[in-house]
């Protein structure tokens, strides 16, 4: 691995995604994205007696629907990487009880499913292990218990409040030849413009986004056509525009390669108010979708941007704004 410019890591002994799996929901599951998902629950509870016991089960599902497509079992992987948005990564620790494989926790936010694979891949190539898992998820009974209110509640929001995703997904990472390779990694900064409002997340996690392409765009001496795709992570009808217009005033043009993993994994007349967000939003569109289209042939290069707002309800019921970060991970064609 070698530095490329300010913030990015090239990964020059090629790191391979060997499986992934995706669980999600019941009203993902009814989204256009349906049929690549690997399970759907039909109920939030997901089977089980609370909403954080569900997020739990979505999790380990991923892990198992990953480990099972890759003909790997879990004693064979030599880390966890895990990251959710319940406090102290509950999700992340419990399922690494389970599934006895050493942890490194993670936290990005809604970032964290790009934090975990740049991190994991780093190890894999530095050779401080042969496989990896990075997995994360959202629950949005439990984000919104924690974040905003219960949802018996039944309180009003905005159009601009995004919908938290109820999924996870989980990825296999090994120097083994696969069908997609991961080029290079570019960790973010965090960004503050002073937004204030938690039901604005794509306001707030914009600017973040627009440095981190940029960045990565100058770090690798590229301009946006030399990718097929350029996903953000869970921007939304209200902040996806917001970082094409700030990228178009420095002379960046990804209109006709952007796509929003929050706007791809809804139906735009789904009650989600501007879009999917939360940990799980990039990381089932990523590899229960992109992923697949670049095994395929559909893409040759793509670049997965995943944005997070890096709050808890302490710092708004302080008056703080809400600090934004993205971490972005370029995947390209493998071998077979």
């Amino acid at each position: 691995m070698s530095k490329t410019g300010k913030q990015t890591w090239s990964f020059n002994k090629p790191v391979y995604i060997q499986a992934t799996g995706t669980v999600v929901g019941p009203l993902e599951g009814q989204g256009p994205l349906k049929a690549v998902f690997d399970k759907v629950y039909d109920q939030l509870h997901c089977n089980e007696d609370n909403w954080e016991l569900a997020e739990r089960r979505l999790m380990l599902d991923a892990v198992h629907y990953c480990l099972q497509k890759a003909g790997v079992d879990k004693t064979s992987v030599d880390l966890f990487l895990a990251g959710d948005l319940l406090n102290q990564n509950v999700t992340g620790n419990y399922v690494a009880r389970q599934l006895e494989i050493p942890l490194l926790g993670m936290f990005g936010a809604c970032s964290t499913s790009m934090e975990t694979l740049a991190t994991g891949a780093a190890l894999i190539e530095s050779g401080y292990a042969d496989r990896a898992i990075a997995a994360v998820s959202s629950h949005n009974a439990t984000a919104e218990r924690q974040f905003r209110y219960p949802t018996e509640y039944g309180g009003q929001k905005p159009k601009t409040a995004t919908f938290t995703v109820t999924g996870s997904g989980a990825a296999l990472l090994s120097t083994e030849p696969s069908p997609v390779r991961i080029e290079a990694a570019t960790i973010g900064k965090v960004m503050d413009y002073g937004v204030t409002d938690p039901f604005d997340m794509g306001s707030a996690m914009a600017p973040a986004a627009y440095d981190t392409i940029k960045t990565h765009l100058e770090d690798m001496g590229r301009v946006p056509a030399d990718y097929d795709v350029i996903a953000t992570g869970d921007l939304s009808a209200v902040g996806a525009p917001i970082v094409r217009d700030m990228l178009k005033d420095d002379g960046y043009h990804i209109g006709e390669v952007h796509k929003d993993c929050g706007l791809l994994v809804y139906h735009s007349d789904q009650p989600v108010f501007s879009g999917g967000s939360g940990c799980a939003c990039s990381a089932v569109v990523t590899y229960g979708k992109l992923l697949e289209d670049l095994k395929a042939g559909t893409y040759k290069r793509i670049l997965v941007v995943a944005t997070g707002a890096l709050m808890n309800p302490m710092m708004l019921q302080q008056k703080e704004s809400i600090p934004g970060i993205a971490h972005a991970v370029a995947f390209t064609k493998g071998e077979g």
